[in-house]
């Protein structure tokens, strides 16, 4: 671990200031992991093919200064090597790199790493205080370890999809990769544990994350529904299984997504409603009988709700501490006041775009701010600079290396 710059509070106050991670990773799980980690003020340099580098690169439009949307998504605050691992020079130079780093982060499919020299088993001899993240789809064990694996297979696989969608309808994947969202989460948590232990002990350790393991996890309650009744959960649509009201309403000018799920939170909507008399109603008097009663609840509120706009609704549930919000298009949530308030989406300067926008850190600390966003690099940004000042090389290696296309 670097000891970190003496200076204010941009070169001192970092959670991870002065831990340096090795990115070897691509697309969304591991990129999502490195990045939460150089939020937290660690170094990280990405480690990319020189030719295409990040497979995210290639996936646009749209784009911004050539950049694809995509990779922008989820490299902010890293350095780009550029740097031929199939190549014996260049595993040569990553394992000067690794010499001086604190965390590795890899997520090739199982045996590439192996046959590369570059698994966790060759590293742990030359750099024992490594800690080594592997992220695959199905693990490094089991019937499926050789198998490749993506988001939505993944989310088919472990129930997910089959949960999603209106009953009457075929399962859904979610939108959004969650699953190796999740994982990406998973692996930065885990990756802090172990350096606590590295820190302890002086070891370092490999730390391992299937996505599939990691969609079983994200299950939950609803798993959980399975396990304790041996029943599979009903696909409910925008409702909730075990309480209600909870759902989407239609109002007058738009829909509205309401959740009350306590009888506490009911009486507060009934009230706002003007229809106390439901809070009375022995169908809908406590959550139990609401779910059993949960067509005729839903009949009565979409009528109400149809007959007034749905600013009306906001400002009446708002007003009485109900949780309830409009169902916004993913612009109108960018440019919302909440988000200007709270600062969630910056503008950083870009080598080719000018400037970008970028969506912020959610971590707050009082003591340790996360860093402030950096563009994502572009291929080979910092290839020079970083194997001058971490691999130690001088520049006739570097023209060596760039001259047999090791480096670019």
């Amino acid at each position: 671990m670097r000891r970190p710059a003496a200076g204010g509070e941009e070169s001192r106050t970092r959670p991870l200031d002065g831990v340096r991670v090795l990115d070897l990773s691509r697309v969304i799980a591991g990129p999502l992991c490195t990045m939460q980690l150089a939020d937290l003020g660690a170094e990280v340099i990405k480690v990319e093919h020189p030719v295409h580098g990040d497979d995210s690169r290639a996936m646009k439009p749209p784009d911004a200064g050539g950049e694809a949307h995509f990779f922008l998504a989820f490299n902010r605050g890293k350095k780009s090597v550029a740097l031929d691992l199939a190549h014996p020079a260049g595993r040569e130079v990553l394992d000067r790199l690794a010499a001086r780093s604190d965390v590795l982060v890899e997520n090739f499919r199982p045996g590439v790493t192996r046959r590369l020299g570059l698994d966790w088993e060759s590293l742990r001899v030359r750099h024992p205080h490594l800690v080594y993240c592997t992220i695959s789809a199905y693990g490094t064990t089991g019937p499926r370890a050789d198998r490749p694996g993506l988001d939505p297979v993944l989310q088919a696989e472990a129930g997910m999809m089959a949960l999603n969608g209106e009953p009457d309808g075929d399962p859904l994947r979610h939108p959004l990769a969650i699953v190796d969202t999740v994982a990406g989460l998973y692996a930065a948590t885990a990756i802090l544990a172990a350096l606590v232990h590295r820190r302890q002990t002086g070891r370092g350790q490999r730390v391992e994350l299937a996505l599939f393991d990691c969609a079983l996890a994200m299950l939950g309650n609803v798993g959980q529904y399975y396990l304790t009744s041996g029943r599979d959960p009903e696909r409910l649509g925008n409702a909730h299984p075990a309480a209600v009201p909870v759902g989407l309403f239609r109002t007058a000018t738009g829909p509205l997504y309401l959740a009350c799920g306590t009888d506490r939170l009911f009486r507060r909507l009934c009230g706002a409603l003007d229809r106390p008399d439901l809070a009375e109603d022995p169908r809908f008097a406590t959550n139990t009988s609401r779910v059993v009663h949960r067509a005729a609840l839903f009949a009565e509120l979409a009528r109400i709700f149809a007959g007034a706009p749905l600013e009306h609704w906001l400002a009446r549930l708002e007003a009485a501490g109900v949780p309830a919000g409009p169902v916004r298009a993913v612009s109108a949530a960018l440019e919302s006041e909440e988000v200007r308030a709270r600062g969630l989406v910056a503008t950083a300067p870009h080598p080719t775009a000018g400037a970008i926008r970028l969506v912020v850190s959610p971590l707050r600390f009082s003591e340790t701010p996360v860093a402030p966003p950096v563009a994502p690099p572009l291929l080979g940004q910092h290839t020079d600079d970083v194997l001058r000042e971490v691999a130690g090389l001088d520049e006739p290696a570097l023209a060596a290396l760039r001259a047999a296309g090791v480096i670019r």
